[in-house]
């Protein structure tokens, strides 16, 4: 009896020890990822297609064994676009739901929303669906951007039409956060050149109200507008100022939503232009791309490829190599200096870069255009 009594101190100690090693959202098992996105409302279709590109690898990943056991489940709660619901939504994974890390959350006001939340929590922010600069300055060691910035979008953008002799450039955006880093990306891009904007119009977040901005824009006659807001928006002025009689050409940045703004603009969608983030997801040459086409096919061969939800699936990948490379003892801390690790690391075509000092892991900007057929070009 007295051997017990000696030997429970030591077994409390092992107990406590292995306690406090254990990690929020880590089981033996299971590793929780916690996402919040629109999946409803005028936006839903960017949510929908990011949280579909992401499943169709972490699914893979499952089937394979998972990281060293664990399978990895992603937690998604629907915020329609708007961040009063985002931060409600992040404090509930966080705080009610345990998760290990926010994944591939949708949008510049909504991930600028959850910010605070998980700085607090010291909770890894990975692979947001946005290009802002707010999640690149000041540097933040839980953000990892996989994507290139709106910066290097819009530069990308003007550059192009710039060699191409056009001086006159008017921005259509939308009136928040996101619609604002688009907007000084366009500002800088254009201030290098020694141009200015002719003309800006806004539209508010989840509204197709683009009566003001159509007849501000089309008045200036400028030869570019160059869009910074999502499908529905950018179609509704698209059509207003065709409509108008305006011969203007349109660029929209990559959020915009390309196959939906395709969709919804149907045979008034030829010649618009999109910058992109991510390799053409028709290609038959990339391997990420074929790899994400044959497990489309196999998972939701209904829904078709598309540039969102292919992000989706490369931020998954960088997800999950950030996961293999932190160890089996996996804690956020490890998560984090893993992939601060990923120097140049090719995920088939797609190379992502983070250092200690830099977590934006890509520059990658090509252009787009929507067919006659609605297809796309590139």
């Amino acid at each position: 009896m007295i051997g017990m009594f000696r030997l429970f101190p030591v077994l409390c100690a092992i107990t406590a020890a292995t306690v406090a090693v254990a990690e929020v959202g880590v089981s033996d098992n299971r590793i929780l990822l916690g996402q919040s996105a629109a999946l409803s409302g005028p936006a839903q279709e960017l949510g929908i297609e990011m949280r579909l590109g992401a499943q169709l690898y972490f699914e893979h990943v499952n089937r394979q064994g998972g990281i060293f056991g664990r399978s990895i489940e992603l937690r998604s709660y629907d915020d329609g676009y708007e961040p009063d619901r985002t931060a409600p939504n992040t404090t509930r994974l966080i705080r009610e739901d345990g998760v290990f890390a926010l994944f591939g959350y949708v949008g510049t006001p909504t991930s600028n929303a959850a910010i605070p939340i998980f700085s607090e929590a010291k909770v890894p922010f990975i692979g947001a669906f946005t290009g802002a600069d707010s999640l690149r300055h000041p540097f933040n060691r839980l953000i990892f951007n996989v994507r290139a910035s709106y910066f290097e979008e819009t530069e990308r953008i003007v550059d192009e039409h710039a060699s191409l002799g056009v001086q006159s450039v008017a921005v259509f955006y939308q009136n928040d956060a996101y619609g604002k880093a688009g907007l000084t990306g366009v500002e800088r891009a254009m201030e290098k050149r020694k141009m200015k904007i002719v003309a800006t119009g806004t539209v508010e977040r989840n509204s197709v109200d683009v009566a003001a901005a159509v007849k501000t824009i089309h008045a200036a006659r400028p030869d570019l507008v160059i869009m910074i807001s999502a499908y529905k928006s950018c179609a509704a002025f698209i059509r207003a100022m065709k409509q108008a009689g305006s011969p203007t050409r349109f660029y929209n940045v990559s959020f915009v939503g390309s196959r939906a703004l395709a969709a919804e603009l149907g045979a008034e969608g030829f010649g618009v232009g999109i910058s992109q983030v991510v390799p053409f997801p028709w290609s038959g040459t990339i391997p990420v791309v074929r790899e994400y086409q044959k497990l489309l096919r196999e998972s939701a061969p209904e829904r078709g490829v598309s540039f969102t939800s292919l992000e989706g699936f490369i931020a998954a990948k960088v997800m999950v190599e950030g996961l293999r490379r932190a160890g089996k003892d996996l804690t956020r801390d490890k998560l984090i200096s893993a992939l601060e690790t990923m120097r140049n690391v090719d995920v088939g075509g797609f190379n992502v870069h983070f250092t200690p000092s830099d977590h934006d892991g890509s520059s990658f900007v090509e252009l787009t255009m929507i067919g006659k057929e609605g297809q796309f070009k590139h």
